[in-house]
């Protein structure tokens, strides 16, 4: 089973994929973790990935290019387009509603 995961953090899997039971499984060949980092599509010398949020006001919102560009070359070394599963912040009960839409399929 192979785990494409989108990152500006990709170091931090490095614990993921060699301790524990995820560790294991990697060692005997039964699951894969391959990091993306959207800083790697940007175009900017600083390879800038967040941008300001509308309107102004507290918190970073991602830019929407280096993420798609990061997101077709996932879907590119994958060759045919299989399940993907995407994480982003929701209210709670939103959350609840798309999880059981997922587990239903």
């Amino acid at each position: 089973m192979r785990f494409d995961v989108v990152t500006i953090f990709p170091e931090m899997f490095s614990a993921i994929s060699a301790w524990g039971v995820t560790g294991r499984a990697m060692d005997q060949g039964l699951a894969s973790i391959k990091t993306w980092n959207p800083r790697d599509f940007t175009t900017d010398a600083r390879r800038t990935v967040d941008d300001r949020a509308y309107g102004g006001g507290p918190g970073m919102v991602m830019m929407a290019k280096p993420l798609e560009d990061t997101l077709d070359a996932v879907e590119q070394d994958q060759g045919a387009k299989k399940g993907q599963l995407y994480y982003f912040p929701l209210k709670e009960s939103d959350l609840i509603k798309r999880w059981q839409l997922i587990s239903s399929i």
